[in-house]
């Protein structure tokens, strides 16, 4: 026989556990002075520290915050290269527009398996040191049957949640044939990624694919099993908002061009609001503004959607900080984006939150309360990681 050992976090300042049953009642469900116990890789147990079981073996917190690990539902990791020279002029004038995705394409073509691969793993420690325990990530930047499947099977050696989005952009191999692409990517390479993959995604905006290329991209996808993501509403006003909840899209990212129709199907469907204000401050673009978006009664999901063009960072935190600085997010809604938010975009209930049964991904704050991930920006805060039960951090 096997036994499992316990261990309890004790001498919480103050315990983000997003349950509203818990705590002060409210969604973050705070609880002051807590400890949590953690059994295998799962939540057994959290309230007062002083009224904490015993276990086999202890952690003071000593008087620091602790959250749950953060879900980020949004990033596209699997890529090769950088672009410094884009980022740079653009940063002297020159505006954003989504062909700078070709420069990556060349590069990770270029790129062997190993070569990407240890760029995922890279990014993860990257990102882990800074909380997060749970990432989506996605493909595109292959735009070939085999370079999409290869960034498929790249992605899955390191995370479930792996989406296929060869609707990125259409492929400079299909520069003068559009709907050439679209019959690519929703035949062969659609049979070639559908294995490796959980969701499908498409960048519905203009340059990229239009309402009725974008629909036939999810609606191909979700007779393969594949759930609809979606990029929209990025760059300026069109359908993508609204196409994701008409399809039960589980997220649509992005939102920073909407209007009361968008927001009205936003608040009525169960479409997650996915904001990466990492876009809009590397490419100076306009904030989405999340208090319209939660006063219209959708939920909204905090993402870095780290890639090498318009939002190469993979701090969670820093999207907390400026969601809160630029987004009218007050930090507490920052924070539960980040979390349970993430989770939701993601549709997983056992992350995201510290509740017994939920998977024990917690992060440790330098800071008494988690207001100073705001508070704070920049600073490090970050002391300790737990995640499915055992210490990364």
């Amino acid at each position: 026989m096997t036994t499992t050992t316990t261990t309890a976090i004790t001498h919480i300042a103050n315990l983000v556990t997003n349950d509203p049953s818990l705590g002060d009642g409210t969604p973050l469900g705070l609880i002051q002075d807590a400890a949590v116990v953690i059994e295998g890789d799962r939540v057994v147990w959290t309230g007062e520290s002083s009224k904490a079981p015993a276990t086999d073996n202890a952690f003071d917190a000593d008087g620091r915050a602790v959250i749950p690990g953060f879900v980020d539902s949004h990033s596209h990791l699997v890529f090769a290269g950088d672009r410094t020279a884009e980022f740079n002029a653009r940063m002297s004038g020159r505006p954003y527009s989504a062909g700078g995705i070709r420069t990556t394409v060349a590069a990770t073509r270029a790129a062997s398996d190993e070569e990407l691969s240890a760029n995922v793993a890279r990014y993860l420690a990257e990102a882990l040191r800074q909380g997060t325990t749970t990432f989506e990530t996605k493909s595109g930047y292959g735009l070939t049957v085999e370079d999409e499947a290869r960034a498929l099977r790249v992605a899955a050696r390191h995370t479930d949640e792996v989406t296929f989005l060869g609707a990125h952009i259409v492929s400079p191999d299909y520069a003068d044939d559009p709907a050439g692409y679209v019959g690519l990517v929703t035949g062969p390479m659609l049979d070639a990624c559908a294995p490796y993959a959980r969701w499908i995604d498409v960048f519905c905006e203009r340059g990229a694919f239009d309402e009725d290329q974008a629909r036939t991209v999810l609606t191909a996808g979700l007779a393969r099993g594949l759930h609809p993501r979606v990029h929209a509403n990025q760059l300026g006003h069109g359908p993508g908002v609204r196409l994701a909840v008409e399809l039960d899209a589980a997220s649509a990212d992005h939102c920073t061009h909407l209007d009361d129709a968008d927001l009205d199907a936003l608040g009525q469907g169960r479409t997650v609001a996915t904001l990466l204000p990492g876009a809009e401050f590397s490419t100076r673009a306009a904030w989405p503004d999340a208090r319209r978006i939660i006063g219209a009664g959708a939920t909204v999901a905090l993402s870095t959607d780290c890639n090498p063009g318009s939002s190469f960072t993979s701090s969670m935190p820093f999207c907390i900080a400026l969601a809160v600085r630029d987004m009218g997010m007050t930090p507490d809604e920052a924070v539960w984006s980040a979390t349970a938010g993430g989770a939701a975009a993601l549709r997983r209930t056992d992350v995201g939150r510290i509740t017994p049964g939920a998977r024990a991904d917690l992060v440790i704050l330098d800071a008494p309360s988690h207001v100073h991930l705001a508070y704070r920006p920049g600073v490090p805060l970050v002391s300790a990681v737990w995640r499915g039960g055992k210490r990364a951090v």
